[in-house]
């Protein structure tokens, strides 16, 4: 019998997420210089923040290439960003290995065909309610937020309650 989302939730030690699609809604906005500018949610950072500061490998694989991006990120405490990666899955058995995780103990968030393959070496794929049909096909946990709409926030926070780590040593006084 397989597990259930929320029981692979206890097994997770790790996050990798895509960006386009998922840390942002999928759009660019191209300026006229040819940049392309991305938005991403406030939330979503707070709960990678959170999961960084609670010990939680985070990583990003993309195809993407951004510099703004990998600032942002980086400013999250995140140190693993793999951006304009042609192969996904290398990367992603490379973060494996640089932390000794098993291949089973991640949880990857993506939105398009190319998250499908390294979506099928992890334990947990998970996708934001607007991911094309091939990935929602693979995931085991959907969330109920669109990409770059609170998406990753809604991962984050659901692992790390159902592990005890969310708000575990909040500090009220800023209320």
């Amino acid at each position: 019998m397989s597990k259930s989302y929320k029981e692979l939730m206890n097994d997770v030690k790790a996050f990798i997420f895509d960006i386009d699609g998922v840390l942002t809604d999928g759009t660019v906005h191209i300026s006229e210089d040819g940049q392309l500018l991305r938005q991403m949610n406030i939330k979503d950072g707070y709960a990678m923040k959170a999961a960084v500061d609670k010990g939680y490998p985070v990583c990003i694989i993309s195809g993407g290439s951004n510099e703004g991006v990998r600032v942002r990120l980086q400013n999250l405490g995140i140190k693993d960003i793999y951006l304009a990666a042609p192969d996904k899955v290398e990367k992603f058995y490379e973060f494996c290995d640089g932390y000794q995780i098993k291949h089973d103990e991640v949880l990857y968030m993506g939105d398009d065909i190319p998250d499908y393959l390294v979506m099928q070496k992890v334990g947990l794929p998970t996708c934001p309610q607007d991911a094309v049909p091939e990935i929602k096909g693979i995931s085991k946990y959907i969330s109920h937020a669109n990409g770059g709409k609170g998406a990753v926030r809604d991962v984050i926070e659901q692992v790390m309650k159902v592990q005890g780590t969310w708000m575990d040593d909040f500090d009220a006084k800023f209320f």
